[in-house]
């Protein structure tokens, strides 16, 4: 058995701890599940974003009328669209399989690593251990437990990226963030969309008015059924999904059928029970604010600690986690201010407090504008898009911004800066903002501050 200085399970986000570790000490281990990456390279982020990018251009061209303008929208082909992703994403995977080959302290153990006790793990039969531990392997797609799922050929986000064959239908399970940005996707490329939501709105814990206008902005790409529970899925000729709805037990059917119910956490695959470490209620690992475990010298990061799970923030976590196993004073990990973002029709990013969350234990004003409210947005016709503001009213602190509309994953990131300071709005205020660009439309809604209905 060889020990090392530091061992990594899960080679996504912790590139940044891999890194420095090769830095300062003499060995080191990397444990990943192929495909080597993670899931942001591999499946998430990476890919889809790959996809969005044309997906909005097609949009662009549908809908160029509005800015008088007729254009036709000749071909997009889905398929190869994917056939570049996946071009991409092997070359990806060979740039990271040569750095850990070239770096000569890294041992690669490419295999599912689990502990055998408290600091050995195990993977393919070969037995390792370390001073220092660093798990960071992540989540896998749930699959709920609707009846006849197992027997059915279904989509999860990692799968619908290996298609060789354009569907004509597809019927999405879930409302969250997966789903609307593979219903954006899809449909953009002429596949009919179906989504079916369990709850009344989607994305129920972002703001009511946001949820209000995207909810409308979905149904005109995709049928969108709320309040809709999915009990039973067979095929036949394609998919059929019997669900509950507000009219009643429906079938609908579709070609095919991509769950998008959320992600399980892969705590489970690491034999935890010859550990100490502990995971909650969902049974992701627990950590503190240090982003520690219960067992000494073992740190946890990423979507296996089901926090908030994007890639941006795993990635704050490993400089937190990488800091706090090599230094006496140790930094907290901090998600008051973390953005969050889904790239659908029309973007929508969010960071800091809704306004219910806020108003348990502030005194809050509120400030809202259009985007058509700035001159860009008005040039761009964009009459729909809007931001939310919620301010402490004693001190003047920006508590939360939420916006809906074009390059909402650009505009927020001014306002993250000034929440994760906990600064005044007046950082916003007094600094001077280009006309006419979109970048006004995060200080207009802070120059209508109004308090809020009871």
């Amino acid at each position: 058995m060889k020990h090392y200085d530091v061992v990594v399970v899960g080679k996504g986000a912790s590139q940044y701890i891999i890194s420095k570790a090769a830095q300062k000490y003499d060995e080191i281990a990397v444990i990943d599940s192929p495909p080597i990456g993670g899931t942001c390279m591999n499946f998430g982020c990476i890919p889809t974003k790959t996809l969005v990018y044309p997906a909005d251009r097609i949009r662009d061209i549908v809908n160029s009328d509005q800015l008088g303008i007729d254009a036709d929208m000749k071909d997009a082909n889905f398929i190869e669209q994917l056939k570049k992703v996946r071009k991409a994403r092997q070359k990806n995977r060979q740039s990271q399989q040569e750095y850990l080959d070239q770096t000569v302290n890294i041992d690669y153990y490419s295999g599912e690593g689990y502990f055998t006790d408290k600091y050995t793990l195990e993977v393919k039969g070969q037995k390792l251990s370390g001073d220092k531990i660093f798990l960071a392997n992540g989540a896998r797609p749930f699959i709920p437990p609707i009846r006849g799922v197992e027997d059915i050929d279904y989509l999860t986000n990692e799968s619908i990226l290996e298609l060789t064959q354009k569907p004509k239908s597809i019927i999405i399970v879930g409302g969250g963030y997966i789903s609307l940005e593979y219903a954006h996707i899809l449909s953009a490329f002429g596949i009919d969309i179906t989504v079916l939501e369990r709850q009344d709105r989607l994305m129920s814990n972002m703001e009511p008015e946001i949820s209000k206008l995207l909810e409308k902005e979905v149904r005109k790409f995709a049928d969108l059924r709320l309040n809709t529970t999915a009990r039973e899925i067979s095929s036949g000729d394609g998919i059929t999904v019997i669900a509950d709805s507000p009219e009643g037990q429906r079938k609908i059917q579709g070609e095919r059928l991509f769950l998008a119910t959320g992600r399980k956490s892969n705590a489970d695959t690491l034999n935890l029970e010859n550990t100490n470490i502990k995971v909650d209620e969902r049974e992701y690992i627990k950590v503190n604010r240090y982003l520690e475990t219960d067992q000494k010298k073992v740190w946890a990061i990423g979507d296996i600690i089901g926090k908030d799970m994007l890639k941006h923030i795993a990635n704050h976590e490993a400089r937190i986690a990488w800091h706090n196993a090599n230094n006496p004073e140790k930094k907290e990990m901090r998600y008051h201010a973390s953005p969050k973002v889904i790239f659908t029709h029309p973007e929508i990013g969010s960071v800091g407090l809704t306004e219910k969350q806020a108003r348990k234990g502030h005194s809050i004003l509120i400030g809202k504008a259009r985007f058509n409210s700035v001159r860009k947005g008005s040039i761009m016709k964009d009459y729909k898009g809007f931001v939310k503001v919620i301010v402490n009213k004693k001190d003047r602190k920006l508590l939360g911004f939420h916006i809906i509309g074009p390059q909402a994953s650009i505009l927020l990131q001014e306002a993250a800066l000034v929440i994760a300071n906990r600064g005044k709005i007046d950082y916003i205020i007094n600094s001077i903002h280009t006309f006419p660009a979109l970048s006004e439309i995060v200080l207009k809604p802070l120059l209508n501050l109004e308090e809020p209905e009871k």
